[in-house]
């Protein structure tokens, strides 16, 4: 490294010469005949001194890089300006040469100044010949900077305005830089800031655009062509007709001076001089539209939100996405790519991007909150406007206006809410949150309710409207297809989705306390009308209907509050990140997981080991009877808990699957009109959760989830039930109730050999919890063996009444 001559003589003289030339600049633009009267000069000298010398140093505008969870692979690039500061070592010699050659000879030598240089442009600019600048590197480095330090427009402009006045402060600035820094260090500093056209500031940027290499790799001609843009990036741009030729002749003129400067032999600047100019450039791709993958869109404009609302970056959105894309930081996000990859394949394995309808696929990681993927048959890309693909909304009010839909390109968030995206009904899945809540209250698994094909419960609707009784106000939910469960607990009840279970089973714990439970596990309820409801417990105590997912969520929030029971209890935030560094290699601690207990180990073990039921697996006590997707725990081939749920008329249909390595959140939804008049099909999007569920786990070791240790919360007060065979129905209710639980006598009589109009047997018999309801079945005398326990979801009667 060169070392520098910090003569205080020379510094000095040079400090004299220029505030005399400081009032002579100065003279010259307001008084030109006066410019060389010493008057002027000493007028100068005397308020040179007094101009401010010290400066601000800010780093310019750095590009953020955003890469996939193995930290290798990149998924876009933001920034306002597209630079990476490098080390002076990285950058080739033959560029270092090259930038003096074209805007400085006298860079080694003088201290900031090339006071030569400034006499002879003063001489040459008043004398009416063509203009000259004086501006050294030094000079222009401090440009730059008070550029990039300035806290106004109007502090913009007086640092790059050419005037007398400018020149003079950047001669003061410049050598107060030439005290503090070495030649290297300035050299350094100006080609990481200097413009260098194409959306390219900073050398190692304009190396990648240019050229498509690093800057430690320039050759002659490519680092003469790349000096020569800095004056004016715009003019000598060799991309465009008028910039060609001007670009060739200025690589010409650099050239001869780098020659001249026995930078370079005679030899290698006819080599260089019959080097062809690149015409065409690549433009590095800025934020979530540029990804490297299409697919990957969605998860950078999910991890881009979630920037934008973290205080740590800011006070508020614009500082926020200013630190992002001029920050410099290397953000190693959740996703994991091949896992997206797979997703997306099995979100379109049955549905077209152009379909009106959307899969939407979101996998979380238990216990850190991290996103892993968000799939669906969707482009993440603005529809053109001049050439646009997506039909027509569906949506009739937007219809009427040949306002567009969402399909097949979309930038909307689809997965994680926001705008105009406020979610979608999820259906039974919801069903969970009651469960909870009611072991939350003591309330066993084993609890059991008749789930006759309708319950009356005490929630007020409309009169008269479709859930009501025939005839009143009261609340009365049916089972799809108007199943019957007879005597049902927990593990069957959500094994077998039973509304008429659930609903009277939220009734008794409290609807306020499963929307808190909801709330705990991280449901946002952006729906007006939702959030006024949740947000106000007496409005939440009469929200019958919320059990069985009628609020709008999203697939991410249903993932990680699933995520919730497979973490032990414990609410993660959801996170698209895994570390992020700052442009000095430091972490910051921001998107760490960040959890809270949402309820008790053993609740959300308990819930669990229920949830398993639905998916076709086995609870660790061995008490599911009944699923409505019995398929998934054989195709995943691995544990499993979840829930599949469906609204009114099929509006929305869903799928959870969770294993203890992931949980994956299906939703198949109308995005543009949650009114439309389709049918959302399982066949559809069961498919797709399970078989992403499968792909994830592929290879991984088969762990089974933790067993619920609490047998209170489990099967509950267990006590014996009488055996009242062939004994009167009175005499039956009278025992049955002396022990403790609640009779009811079923409709029909079945085959026994007791004597008719007497009890054939009870459902359940030999045990069952305490104040549970117990169905009474009545002989018809025809003989016969004693009737024994429904198949799963096939009651012994077809029609079984609600208990009279």
């Amino acid at each position: 490294m060169r070392r520098r001559d910090h003569n205080i003589f020379a510094n000095a003289t040079s400090l004299l010469i220029c505030g005399l030339l400081a009032g002579v600049v100065v003279a010259a633009a307001a008084f030109p005949a006066v410019a060389m009267s010493g008057l002027a000069a000493k007028a100068g000298s005397d308020t040179f001194a007094q101009l401010p010398s010290q400066l601000k140093t800010a780093t310019a505008p750095q590009v953020s890089r955003v890469y996939a969870s193995d930290g290798k692979t990149q998924i876009a690039a933001m920034y306002d300006e597209f630079r990476s500061d490098v080390r002076l070592k990285d950058i080739s010699q033959n560029m270092q040469d090259a930038i003096v050659a074209a805007e400085d000879h006298q860079f080694f030598k003088h201290n900031g100044v090339d006071v030569k240089g400034v006499a002879r442009a003063f001489v040459n600019n008043n004398s009416g010949k063509s203009q000259q600048g004086a501006s050294t590197l030094t000079m222009q480095y401090v440009r730059m900077s008070l550029a990039y330090t300035a806290t106004s427009p109007q502090e913009v402009v007086d640092a790059t305005k050419d005037t007398p006045k400018r020149k003079v402060n950047e001669m003061k600035y410049a050598l107060q830089v030439e005290k503090e820094m070495t030649k290297q260090q300035i050299l350094e500093r100006y080609l990481n800031t200097a413009p260098f056209g194409g959306g390219a500031y900073g050398i190692a940027a304009a190396s990648q655009v240019y050229f498509g290499k690093r800057a430690s790799l320039l050759t002659v001609p490519e680092a003469a062509l790349l000096a020569g843009m800095v004056k004016a990036p715009s003019a000598f741009d060799p991309t465009t007709k008028t910039g060609y030729p001007q670009a060739k002749d200025r690589r010409t003129w650099v050239l001869g001076n780098m020659r001249d400067l026995a930078m370079i032999t005679p030899k290698e600047y006819t080599d260089a001089i019959a080097t062809k100019i690149p015409t065409q450039i690549k433009r590095v791709g800025n934020g979530c539209t540029s990804v490297v993958k299409n697919s990957w869109g969605f998860f950078c404009d999910y991890f881009y939100r979630w920037w934008n609302s973290q205080p740590a970056f800011g006070v508020n959105n614009y500082d926020r996405e200013r630190q992002l894309k001029s920050g410099g930081y290397r953000i190693v996000t959740s996703l994991d790519p091949k896992a997206q990859d797979q997703a997306r394949k099995r979100a379109t394995e049955k549905i077209s991007d152009s379909s009106q309808n959307a899969v939407l696929l979101a996998g979380v990681e238990p216990k850190t909150g991290r996103v892993k993927f968000l799939a669906t048959n969707r482009k993440f890309k603005l529809d053109d406007p001049a050439h646009p693909q997506n039909k027509i909304s569906s949506n009739p009010a937007k219809k009427r206006k040949k306002e567009r839909g969402s399909a097949p390109n979309t930038t909307n968030p689809l997965f994680s809410g926001g705008g105009d995206i406020t979610g979608y009904q999820a259906g039974s899945v919801m069903k969970m949150f009651t469960m909870v809540a009611a072991l939350e209250k003591g309330m066993p698994l084993g609890t059991t309710i008749n789930a006759g094909p309708m319950a009356k419960t005490n929630y007020i609707v409309e009169y008269g409207s479709p859930a009501a009784c025939p005839g009143t106000n009261k609340y009365c939910p049916e089972n799809s297809g108007g199943a019957d469960g007879g005597p049902t607990n927990m593990w069957t009840g959500f094994g077998l989705s039973r509304n008429t279970f659930f609903v009277p089973l939220e009734e008794r714990v409290g609807a306020e306390n499963v929307v808190d439970v909801a709330k705990r596990f991280g449901i946002q309820f952006r729906a007006a009308n939702d959030a006024r409801y949740a947000n106000n417990k007496d409005l939440a105590h009469g929200w019958g209907a919320f059990t069985l997912g009628v609020s709008s969520t999203t697939p991410l929030d249903m993932a990680n509050a699933y995520a919730t029971l497979a973490g032990d209890g414990m609410y993660c935030e959801p996170t698209p990140v895994q570390e992020i560094k700052t442009q000095k290699g430091e972490k910051i601690d921001v998107g760490n997981p960040h959890c809270t207990r949402a309820t008790s180990a053993e609740v959300a073990r308990s819930a669990l080991d229920a949830a398993r039921c639905p998916l076709g697996d086995q609870s660790a006590l061995g008490r599911c009877k009944g699923a409505t997707a019995g398929n998934v725990r054989r195709d995943v081939g691995h544990p499993v808990f979840g829930k599949s749920g469906t609204t009114d008329r099929d509006k929305t249909a869903s799928l959870i699957v969770g294993t203890t390595s992931i949980v994956v959140a299906g939703f198949m939804v109308n995005p543009d009109w949650a009114n439309h008049t389709d049918r959302m099909q399982h066949p559809i999007i069961n498919p797709a959760v399970y078989k992403t569920a499968a792909d994830y786990m592929k290879g991984k070791p088969k762990e089974n989830f933790k067993k619920p240790g609490n047998r209170k919360l489990t099967l509950g007060e267990q006590r014996s039930v009488p055996n009242v065979e062939c004994s009167s129905i009175g005499e039956a209710k009278s025992r049955l109730s002396g022990a403790g639980f609640d009779p009811y006598v079923i409709g029909g009589e079945v085959d026994s050999k007791c004597p008719a109009g007497t009890v054939a047997g009870t459902n359940p018999d030999g045990r069952a919890i305490k104040n549970s309801p117990i169905a009474i079945e009545v002989s018809n005398g025809k003989g016969g063996e004693k009737p024994g326990k429904p198949k799963p979801g096939q009651p012994n009667l077809p029609n079984f009444p609600r208990r009279n």
